[in-house]
């Protein structure tokens, strides 16, 4: 435990911080899930499930949360089975 002012501050920063990075990564793959869900049912809205999902990676690589290779590579994935799929 620490015992300076500043350093017990960090930890609850970084707890919050921790909190909001895990609801973003869930949220994230949540909809990487509806989109390949979207993908193999065939559904007629699989392209704007993926273009949701590309969204949410993109702003996923921006705030930090995901790096920006694993977001293309994610993204390139996507496309692949969708494409696929077609």
């Amino acid at each position: 435990m620490p015992n300076i002012k500043s350093a017990k501050k960090r930890v609850k920063v970084i707890a919050t911080k921790t909190l909001q990075n895990k609801a973003a990564n869930s949220a994230l793959k949540t909809e990487i899930k509806k989109a390949v869900a979207a993908i193999e049912s065939n559904s007629e809205n699989k392209e704007q499930a993926v273009r949701t999902a590309v969204k949410k990676i993109d702003q996923a690589a921006a705030k930090g949360i995901l790096h920006r290779n694993t977001a293309a590579r994610k993204k390139a994935a996507l496309g692949r089975k969708l494409n696929a799929n077609a």
